[in-house]
């Protein structure tokens, strides 16, 4: 092969687009079968390279992070912020996560374990008077809560409802297009959806920075009063405009990856019996109300939680654009393409998830997965900051959920993966009736 040339894919932009856009569970295993691994797919935001070969990942991930830029900014970039760390790449880059890492892990993460606890079991006990309940709707409304109250530091009801507002006005004020198709993102003379989103996003970035003066005010032990009081090596503290990009982004990566996750468990749990109550004996065995720390070390509980994302990754790969030329295998990839590391096609390898398609989560207790093989959250030096967070949110939700309450599915027939916004997430919402134990 060529040293220039490509690997063979997909043809024609436009509908490329669409059916990444559409239908990535059915077509990428179905590019991947057709065309090889790695296989290539021309996009309105530039071509792509993909594979989902655990011994290319591994080249990906572990190449020098110089070499890549972020993918779309285009796109993203007017949605998120261009001072988000999705956006910068390089020195500012890693200047970013060194001030954003902290506040997400450790000992300050877990000190938000009573908070997301409280806000499930509020939110749970108030779902078993209804007859009919969307989980997705439920699990949004815990997240969006938990973000609002551990993230941004709102402290009171009212405050914590106005940004929990504006969040949702921006979310349904977006569409998929819209970050597939950045050209769609015009103002119309104030009319259409675009106008409507900028809209949104006036009134949430005001709300943004109306809590970012109060916590210089008052500053508490959230993310945004310690972003706020925060300093990078050279002594200057992060602006504003920065700090309101990375609450917006955290609100993006954030809210719908932990409730489309948890409606996937809820619905997979329901539909395997055996695994249903091998976790409520493990949960059990904590006692009638247990300590949310001690439910997020339940190893079954978060073996669970890790199979329910590898079946139904929340994003289904992990762009970058390269800004030098890339030995991947036998195939050299110039500048200015894309490279794509599938986590649906490497989560759905048959040689190391036997029955790839069956819900087992037995299997993350059996033996460890390599980051190239098992990689929900991304990889690399842009693996997704909030992951400890997330996973330790859903895993206290779920478990509290579980403890307190039994849970009916009201469909007969699996949710299956559809588009969301940049995210997939189960259709339906996975509609459930709660009930008290």
């Amino acid at each position: 092969m060529n040293a220039v040339t490509l690997p063979p894919g997909p043809s024609g932009v436009l509908r490329s687009t669409y059916r990444v856009l559409r239908s990535p569970f059915r077509d990428f295993p179905r590019w991947s079968a057709q065309y090889g691994d790695p296989f290539t797919i021309p996009t309105v935001n530039g071509t792509v390279v993909m594979t989902g070969d655990p011994a290319l990942i591994k080249i990906i991930f572990g190449a020098d992070p110089d070499l890549y830029g972020p993918w779309a900014v285009d796109a993203l970039g007017p949605t998120l912020g261009q001072r988000s760390v999705f956006m910068l790449e390089g020195a500012a880059h890693s200047r970013e996560r060194k001030l954003l890492a902290p506040p997400l892990h450790g000992d300050r993460m877990r000190a938000y374990a009573d908070v997301i606890a409280g806000v499930a079991r509020r939110r749970f006990a108030a779902a078993a008077d209804a007859s009919r309940v969307v989980t997705l709707d439920l699990a949004q409304q815990i997240s969006l809560e938990v973000i609002t109250r551990a993230i941004f530091g709102a402290d009171d009801d009212e405050r914590s409802l106005a940004l929990q507002a504006g969040v949702l006005g921006l979310v349904e004020a977006s569409s998929p297009l819209m970050f597939f198709m950045p050209f769609l993102q015009k103002e119309f003379g104030g009319i259409g959806p675009w106008a409507r989103f900028r809209r949104k996003f006036v009134v949430l970035d005001a709300l943004l920075q109306q809590q970012i003066d109060r916590v210089r005010k008052r500053p508490g032990t959230d993310v945004c009063s310690l972003l706020a009081a925060s300093r990078y090596d050279d002594g200057d503290a992060m602006p504003d405009a920065a700090i309101r990009d990375e609450l917006r982004t955290m609100l993006f990566a954030g809210h719908e990856t932990t409730a489309i996750t948890i409606s996937w468990a809820i619905d997979l749990l329901h539909r395997n019996p055996a695994t249903l109550e091998r976790l409520r004996a493990e949960i059990d065995a904590l006692g009638p109300d247990p300590d949310p720390e001690a439910i997020a070390k339940l190893e079954y509980l978060d073996a669970v939680c890790k199979e329910a994302l590898r079946l139904y990754p929340v994003v289904t790969e992990v762009l970058r654009v390269l800004r030098a030329p890339l030995q991947l295998g036998a195939i050299e990839i110039p500048k200015g393409i894309g490279v794509s590391a599938s986590v649906l096609l490497a989560h759905r390898r048959e040689e190391l998830y036997p029955d790839a398609e069956q819900f087992r989560p037995e299997r993350f207790l059996e033996r460890r997965f390599s980051p190239f093989e098992y990689l929900p959250f991304g990889g690399g030096h842009r693996r997704c900051i909030g992951a400890a967070f997330a996973s330790f949110e859903m895993k206290i939700v779920l478990g509290v959920a579980l403890a307190r309450h039994r849970l009916t599915l009201l469909d007969d027939e699996p949710a299956r993966p559809v588009r969301r916004n940049v995210t997939m997430s189960p259709s339906g919402g996975v509609p459930i009736r709660v009930r008290d134990r």
